[in-house]
């Protein structure tokens, strides 16, 4: 699949971000932990102008915990602080406020020889759309400072939150880069949501995932959708089997794979089959 998506308004916002650094002591990027590579933006080192950078893995309760570990060592070998977040049940975001003083610690001991403890620790939080930024935004304030939406594109405009322990944030649309590098990184961010269903083809990319599931978690297909020994996706189309285990048949007796297509990616981006990882570091 080859899946572009940028909206406009993207260019606005990205041409903000980058007035804005100099406004800042630090950046935080949001990734998906599932797809920690493809949900990073690569244009981010150079709008972030050498900032500190502190990594969240968000969606980690949806990720596998082996793949996440891996992910942690390499980011934090690449000079990143990190940090593992849920940001739905709140789950590692406390450690935010000890994390971000960690990162900073050069600047705040360079504070602290001029007198200037009290100084205000100011961190841009970025990340691509429907990534769970505002989430993580409303944890770490402990009220909803930030808009939050299933759907990728909400937040607008700049918007600075303080969190009441010496840390303001500030927060920044979801942007995206104008050209995805490979096809694998279109899929992916499709696969999670980061890119509008409407514009997707979405029978082939629940196909897509059907297959990469069978092939990395085939035991989790088997056990959510009741497949019994000797059953096989056929390669050519491999939503049928699962279509119609759930019942989802069209008049004359035909499979309705593009129902099952929306399910499975409902069910996937809901954990609904477990901890899954969809990339893995080099």
């Amino acid at each position: 699949m080859n899946i572009q998506w940028f909206p406009g308004h993207m260019t606005k916002a990205r041409r903000k971000m980058a007035e804005d650094i100099k406004l800042v002591d630090a950046v935080c990027e949001v990734l998906d932990a599932r797809i920690p590579r493809s949900s990073s933006n690569p244009d981010m080192a150079e709008l972030t102008a050498g900032k500190p950078r502190l990594v969240i893995l968000n969606r980690a309760d949806l990720a596998d915990p082996g793949a996440t570990r891996r992910w942690g060592g390499a980011l934090i070998s690449r000079g990143f602080g990190v940090l593992e977040t849920d940001c739905k049940s709140g789950r590692g975001v406390d450690k935010f406020p000890e994390a971000a003083r960690a990162l900073c610690s050069d600047l705040l001991a360079r504070r602290a020889e001029r007198g200037q403890t009290g100084k205000t620790l100011r961190v841009m939080v970025v990340g691509i759309p429907n990534v769970g930024k505002s989430s993580f935004i409303n944890r770490v304030a402990r009220r909803r400072a930030a808009e939050t939406s299933d759907r990728p594109g909400v937040t607008r405009g700049k918007q600075w939150i303080n969190c009441g322990n010496g840390i303001e944030l500030l927060d920044t649309p979801g942007i995206l880069w104008p050209k995805f590098d490979d096809a694998a990184t279109g899929e992916n961010l499709a696969i999670t949501g980061a890119v509008k269903d409407e514009i997707l083809d979405i029978e082939l990319l629940g196909t897509r995932l059907m297959l990469r599931l069978w092939a990395e978690y085939r035991g989790r297909v088997a056990e959510r959708y009741k497949l019994r020994d000797g059953d096989e996706p056929d390669p050519e189309n491999p939503l049928e089997i699962i279509a119609r285990r759930r019942g989802y048949v069209v008049s004359g007796g035909e499979a309705d794979t593009r129902r099952a297509a929306i399910m499975l990616l409902d069910e996937f981006r809901g954990g609904k089959l477990g901890r899954v990882t969809l990339e893995l570091p080099e």
